[in-house]
């Protein structure tokens, strides 16, 4: 697990050394163990690298970016291919020769004897690449099937400037540094288009993706497409009463030990996150199984009874015989990490769960590990979320009657009402985008979009007036492919827009890799392996969400591992006590306020309409606002924070000289 980065020059003239090198620098935290970069002569070239040491130690051999024997192929890996030891037999057997142990170098003999299409079904794991082929002239930028690692791009004036983070695009300093109006927008209501960033001209590789860069005639040519999508069968496909739930639970069963076994591959020693929710439980249970050792786990533990797990996650590490690691946090603990924090995510947060995962990889770090298996994914497979309980309440129960779905939707609402104005929207929102596009709005986005009128008049003048017509909605469903939703399961339409938007864009983000890489570890998501998603995706709706049950075929096939009070209990949103839950923890909200959201912060950044952010402060104070408001105020306050934090970190700071600065503090030197 790794930070890649690289430039391709349109007119052929050499990226500088030191840039690259800077590049790599400035995300010293994604590999703290050594750099590296290359320049393909004549070709204007170049990548670079930051290591973090998990498969193959050897310094030198295990250096990126990796050349061909021939010269003409340039690699630069970040993440894991599982099952490689495997693959590498193989084309080892047909005559290939390794230079390296690493999982890593698989992609250029794979490549060399198949393409690129034919590599990419080959390749199982989290992973963003960069593959240059100087016979064509060509690069390829490819980014994992969910989008688990990250990988950014942008054009300058002389070419493609790419990298595993902005702050990597932003050390080159030929890039633009500056917010969108739209960018800006979608920060406030944390839901993103997806392929987009906050920033003007900066594009992600959308998960699934390969972006193509030919040049012709001097001229850089960027071209993408998709290589691998969710997709769901035809609603029409799925077998009817005749169903076998047990050959369902055996198959999950099956599928997901045999991610785990594949993610506990490793030359250094391999923990589990366990939040004590049914995902992180049967990942453990699963890991402790499966190993000769016992496994360490670790825990957040939130000072707030109504938000925290620790007594059941201490059950299961008990029954584990796992080695218990329990970081307990309090309200100081988190707004005081928050802009640190910022820093990683390079784009807002909405819960300070992301302060607290950052926090947790530091301590992961800290006792010397360098990697940990997660359970994300899970509900995104198996309709874990109360949203996907209320769409399938609403939409996919046409045969029960009106009365028995309205009382399991009342008791929905019931049980989850400390994250109603977050995880469920306050009221309904309808997009006519949507609804045309998939035939309702699907309810994991709405509790976003309905923010869009508080949004708006949080910006600034001068920015707001181009938005006056804009449509959150409709940017977002122009990206979701129409033929993944025709003729599906209106669970799986809502499960496609969660994973197309917020499990990219906020558990894998701020979420996920770029808080566990802020301290040098690596999360392993096993439910994000491409072989049980494309199980889990034929397991029938009703098996996902069985009554009132969610991933009941997920309970059924980890019911052997789980406590018993686990099993048999509603799914539990997993987020930090919001700021209005606790006054030390608002008086650290206005701590940070008095820096960041002062008139003077604000005018400087241009960002924002100061008038406009007191009166959401005023009403936060106020005591006639119901609690379901003040979660959602949370929300927009962090957000409000994030983007003048964002401004500060990567407009108003001098990104190449803090590069170059990082890069003579290291002796990181071309």
């Amino acid at each position: 697990m790794c930070g890649i980065a690289g430039i391709f020059n349109q007119h052929g003239q050499a990226p500088q050394p030191q840039t690259l090198v800077n590049m790599a620098a400035i995300m010293h935290h994604r590999g703290p163990d050594g750099f590296g970069y290359q320049i393909l002569k004549d070709t204007g070239v170049g990548f670079s690298h930051a290591r973090l040491s998990i498969i193959d130690l050897n310094e030198q051999r295990g250096r990126q970016p990796f050349v061909s024997t021939d010269g003409n192929l340039l690699l630069a890996h970040n993440g894991e291919f599982y099952d490689f030891k495997r693959i590498r037999a193989e084309l080892t057997a047909a005559g290939a020769r390794f230079q390296s142990k690493s999982d890593s170098e698989i992609v250029l003999h794979l490549y060399q004897a198949y393409g690129l299409a034919e590599t990419l079904t080959h390749l199982r794991g989290e992973f963003a690449f960069s593959l240059y082929d100087q016979t064509e002239d060509c690069l390829y930028l490819v980014r994992d099937r969910f989008g688990i690692k990250p990988l950014y791009y942008t054009m300058t004036e002389t070419g493609v400037v790419f990298g595993s983070e902005l702050k990597v695009l932003f050390a080159h300093p030929e890039v633009t540094r500056e917010f969108s109006d739209e960018g800006l927008y979608h920060q406030l209501i944390q839901v993103m288009v997806p392929g987009t960033t906050a920033f003007q001209g900066v594009y992600q590789v959308p998960p699934g993706h390969v972006v193509k860069i030919k040049r012709r005639h001097g001229q850089l040519d960027i071209s993408s497409h998709c290589y691998w999508d969710v997709n769901f069968p035809l609603e029409r496909d799925y077998p009817g009463a005749e169903v076998n739930e047990q050959e369902y639970i055996d198959g999950v069963r099956k599928h997901l030990l045999e991610a785990v076994q594949h993610r506990l591959t490793a030359d250094v020693p391999v923990g589990c996150y366990l939040s004590g929710g049914i995902d992180s439980c049967a990942i453990l249970g699963l890991s402790a199984a499966a190993s000769q050792h016992p496994i360490k786990a670790f825990t957040i533990g939130f000072d707030a009874d109504a938000y925290d797990e620790t007594p059941i996650a201490e059950e299961m590490a008990a029954a584990t015989g796992a080695e218990h690691h329990i970081m307990r946090l309090n309200s100081d603990d988190l707004y005081d990490h928050f802009v640190a924090t910022i820093w990683h995510t390079e784009r807002t947060i909405y819960n300070t769960l992301g302060v607290a995962k950052y926090l947790m990889s530091q301590q992961v770090n800290q006792v010397g590990y360098k990697v940990v298996l997660t359970g994300e994914g899970s509900d995104e497979l198996f309709a874990g979320y109360p949203a996907f309980r209320k769409d399938m309440f609403l939409h996919g129960l046409d045969h029960l009657p009106e009365s028995e779905r309205q009382a399991w939707q009342q008791l929905l609402e019931k049980n989850n009402q400390l994250f109603k104005g977050a995880m469920l929207a306050r009221e309904e929102f309808i997009s006519p985008a949507f609804n045309a596009k998939m035939g309702f709005t699907p309810s994991c986005v709405q509790p976003w979009l309905s923010c869009g009128e508080q949004a708006l008049p949080l910006i600034a003048a001068a920015r707001r007036q181009h938005l006056e017509d804009y449509d959150a909605g409709k940017a977002i469903a122009e990206t979701l492919d129409e033929t993944m939703l025709q003729g599906r399961h209106p669970l799986d339409r809502a499960q496609y827009v969660w994973i197309k938007t917020m499990l990219e864009g906020q558990i894998l983000t701020w979420g996920g890799d770029r808080v566990d890489m802020a301290h040098s570890m690596e999360a392993r998501p096993a439910f994000l392996d491409h072989h049980l998603a494309e199980y889990a995706f034929k397991v029938p709706p009703h098996l996902r969400i069985k009554g009132n049950k969610e991933k009941y075929v997920l309970r059924e096939a980890m019911k052997g591992l789980l406590p018993e009070v686990l099993y048999k209990r509603e799914k539990f949103a997993f987020m930090a006590p919001p700021a209005h839950t606790d006054p030390a923890k608002w008086q650290a909200v206005l701590k940070l306020a008095q820096h960041y959201l002062s008139a003077e912060a604000i005018a400087e950044a241009g960002l924002l309409d100061y008038q406009q952010v007191q009166e959401v402060f005023q009403r936060h104070e106020s005591e006639q606002v119901p609690i379901d408001e003040k979660v959602q105020l949370d929300a927009l306050i962090n957000h409000l924070l994030g983007v003048q934090i964002m401004h500060h970190h990567f407009i108003k700071t001098d990104v190449p000289a803090l590069a170059q600065q990082r890069a003579d503090e290291l002796g990181w030197h071309a």
